[in-house]
């Protein structure tokens, strides 16, 4: 543990343990000694377990399903360590629920990214690590560092191992927003590129209507931030068939598969001509509920990343090197 061990601590809220101790492990700290207990009418209360008095802090809490839960504990763990006397509390956030709401679509609406990053400052937050983020530009709402992780590299490393048995690559862009990652992957794995001309018709349902690109016979790669109701990669899914493409692979490095029922992810993806889903732990999976599409899901780990930029800022050394290891796949 050595230089790490002194002055640092690793705490985990429960929205996501398992990902909090494997990245411990991976820098050889103990998760901290604390507790999330709930009173009778359902508020928190945490409790910590160890002196953090002039230490270098590190919460680690997605704010993912369900979200407004997982907000407040955050918050809750924030305002303890900060009356506990830590020296500096960098909120470690893999999965940043609300990130969609970055701007006013029409009247009379919040911008509740922006909200949520006041609530963390106001709370006593020093800084911020998260990955991914559905809008990049969150992290200039924040008046404090924000380092905005890439899951990139994770999946990079996968699928140059899984290439050679994939035959000819097409990465194909859910939607010509997406051009950009879709052209990382395709430079990197030597892949073909195309993209689909998307139509969305309402918040579930999408309508994509047209290939820019040749995908006959091809295995496709699509790559996405967040896999939500299932709406995009399954209707993307079926157009790309009827185009004549091969295999299809999706990877999303949150998978949310939220909603029930026939406009739910479960019952969308089982129905998709998909191969196989990739994605990472950054949010936790509820198997039974994914029962009927488990075996297509991979799930690849974050932690040694995250674990890297925590051992990084906690020994005042340069993150954004992080990104020059392959990482960089347009969204920073």
């Amino acid at each position: 543990m050595g230089e790490l061990a002194d002055g640092l601590k690793v705490f985990a809220g429960r929205a996501n343990p398992v990902l909090a101790k494997k990245i411990c492990d991976t820098i050889g700290v103990p998760v901290g000694r604390a507790r999330t207990e709930a009173f009778a009418d359902g508020e928190l209360i945490v409790k910590l377990d160890e002196d953090v008095r002039g230490r270098d802090v590190f919460i680690i809490q997605p704010t993912c399903m369900p979200v407004n839960d997982n907000v407040v504990e955050l918050l809750i763990w924030i305002d303890c360590i900060k009356r506990a006397s830590a020296n500096r509390i960098t909120a470690v956030i893999p999965y940043f629920g609300y990130a969609r709401q970055d701007r006013k679509s029409e009247g009379r609406t919040p911008i509740t990214a922006k909200a949520f990053a006041n609530w963390l400052t106001a709370a006593g937050t020093d800084r911020v690590i998260a990955m991914d983020l559905h809008a990049a530009q969150v992290q200039g709402f924040f008046d404090i560092p924000v380092d905005h992780l890439l899951a990139s590299p994770v999946f990079t490393q996968y699928y140059q191992q899984e290439a050679p048995k994939l035959g000819k690559l097409v990465v194909v862009s859910p939607d010509p927003g997406n051009l950009k990652v879709a052209a990382y992957y395709a430079e990197i794995l030597n892949a073909d590129i195309a993209f689909i001309d998307k139509r969305r018709k309402s918040g579930s349902d999408v309508d994509a209507t047209a290939i820019i690109g040749d995908v006959k016979d091809k295995t496709v790669l699509m790559f996405d931030d967040m896999i939500t109701t299932g709406g995009t990669v399954s209707e993307a899914s079926r157009i790309l068939k009827t185009h004549g493409a091969g295999k299809i692979h999706i990877a999303a490095t949150h998978g949310m598969f939220a909603g029930e029922g026939e406009k739910g992810a479960v019952e969308r993806l089982a129905k998709a001509p998909i191969e196989q889903i990739v994605i990472t732990d950054t949010v936790p999976l509820d198997r039974k509920r994914l029962a009927p599409i488990m075996d297509r899901i991979v799930v690849l780990s974050v932690a040694e990343l995250l674990g890297e930029a925590i051992k990084r800022i906690h020994l005042n050394q340069s993150v954004s090197s992080l990104f020059q290891k392959g990482g960089n796949a347009g969204k920073r």
